[in-house]
C-alpha cells in the first residue's frame, strides 16, 4: 500500500505470475502467460475515501484501506492464479446456458469465492498471529496480570511465529518467484516516484526495499499492538481488579481494526520522513523484513510490473516499446461495485 506526496494514491502488490498496481480510480494486473504475452486487466475502481469522508480521517483510512487491498488482492489473486494455469471457463452458448447468462453466474461465483477467501484467510491470520501468541503466553508465563510483560511476551512470540512463518514460505519455488515479483513492484513504483519513468531497464537501477511495503507494516502492527494492548490491559485490570484470558482475547480482538489504522498512520509518517534520522530509524525494521518477502527480479518479470503501472495510471499506449516482443492483450475494463 503506496501513497505518493501528491496524494495520488499508487501501489501494488505480487500476484501469481505478475503484478497488480493501483492508480488513481484504476486497478490494473499485468500477468505472464505461459506463450510469454502479458495479459491486462483494467478495473474502474472508487475507494472508500472517496465514497465517504469517514474513510479520509486518520486512523479510519488506514482500516478501510487494509479492507479494501484484502479484497482486491485475493480477488486478483485468484485471477492471476487462472491466467498462470491457463484455466478455461465453458464455452459460451453451452447447453442450459448462454454467454451472459455464463459470465453473470461467474461473477457470482467469483464474489462468492473472493468474500469465503476473505473470512477463511482472515480467521486464519487471527488464530496463527493472535490468538495463539495470547494462549502460550498465558500457559507459559505466570505475567496474566501484568500488562506490559504480558503484551512484551506475546508480542515477541508473535513476532517469531510471523519470521518463522515467512521464513518457511520463502523456501517454496513457488513463492520465491512471488516474492522476485514482489521487488518488480516495488522497483517499478520507485523508477516512477523518483524518475517519472516506466521502463524495465530504468527500474532495474532502483532498490527493492521500499518504505510503504504492506510486509513492513505487519510489522508495525505487530509493534504498536504491543503498546495498544498493554493499556488496554491496564484500564481492565483498574476497572475489574484482574483479566481473565476470554475477556483479553475479546477485548485485543475489538482493539484490532484500531491498532491497524494506528499503525498505518505510523507507516505513513514514517515514510514521509524517510530521509530524516528519526524515520530511517523507524522504517528500518521493515526493510529488514523485505530482504525475505522481496527478491532481486529479472526483466521479464519488471516488464510485466511497468506494463500493470501503465495500465494503472492510463498509459497503455505508451507500453508497446518496452514490450515489443511480448504481445498485449487487454480485458474488458469491469466495474467493481460501490458496495465492495
Amino acid at each position: 500500500m503506496k501513497e505518493e506526496k501528491n496524494s495520488v494514491l499508487l501501489g501494488g502488490q505480487a500476484v501469481i505470475e505478475g503484478v497488480m498496481m493501483r492508480g488513481p480510480g484504476t486497478i490494473a494486473t499485468a500477468v505472464r502467460k505461459a506463450d510469454g504475452s502479458i495479459l491486462v486487466r483494467k478495473e474502474s475502481f472508487t475507494p472508500m475515501s472517496s465514497r465517504n469522508r469517514l474513510w479520509r480521517l486518520p486512523v479510519f483510512r488506514g482500516v478501510g484501506g487494509l479492507v479494501e487491498m484484502m479484497q482486491l488482492g485475493i480477488s486478483t489473486l485468484n485471477w492471476s492464479a487462472e491466467v498462470a494455469m491457463d484455466e478455461q471457463g465453458p464455452a459460451s452458448g453451452e447447453e442450459g446456458t448462454t454467454g451472459t447468462d455464463h459470465a453473470k453466474s461467474r461473477d457470482k461465483k467469483d464474489v462468492l469465492r473472493v468474500g469465503a477467501t476473505v473470512v477463511v484467510a482472515l480467521a486464519a491470520a487471527i488464530a496463527l498471529f493472535f490468538v495463539t501468541p495470547l494462549f502460550l503466553t498465558s500457559w507459559l508465563f505466570t505475567v496474566n496480570q501484568d500488562p506490559l510483560l504480558f503484551n512484551l511476551t506475546a508480542g515477541l512470540i508473535r513476532l517469531c511465529i510471523f519470521l518463522g512463518y515467512l521464513g518457511a514460505i520463502s523456501r517454496i519455488k513457488d513463492v520465491k518467484r512471488l516474492f522476485m515479483y514482489h521487488g518488480a513492484e516495488h522497483k517499478t513504483v520507485f523508477a516512477y516516484e523518483k524518475e517519472k519513468t516506466l521502463d524495465a531497464q530504468v527500474a532495474s537501477r532502483h532498490t527493492r526495499f521500499h518504505p510503504r511495503c504492506g510486509t513492513s507494516f505487519l510489522l508495525v502492527v505487530m509493534l504498536v499492538a504491543i503498546v495498544a494492548f498493554a493499556l488496554l490491559d491496564t484500564l481492565l485490570i483498574m476497572g475489574l481488579g484482574h483479566i481473565t484470558l476470554p475477556i483479553r482475547l475479546v477485548a485485543h480482538l475489538l482493539l484490532l481494526p484500531l491498532v491497524g489504522g494506528s499503525a498505518y498512520e505510523v507507516i505513513r509518517l514514517a515514510a514521509r520522513h524517510a530521509e530524516s534520522l528519526p524515520g530511517r530509524i523507524a522504517i528500518a525494521p521493515g526493510l529488514w523484513l523485505q530482504r525475505i518477502t522481496t527478491s532481486e527480479p529479472d526483466l521479464d518479470q519488471l516488464e510485466v510490473a511497468v506494463t500493470a503501472l501503465r495500465a494503472a495510471l492510463n498509459q497503455d499506449d505508451q507500453a508497446a516499446g518496452s514490450i515489443a516482443t511480448a504481445p498485449l492483450h487487454v480485458v474488458a475494463t469491469t466495474q467493481i461495485p460501490a458496495n465492495a
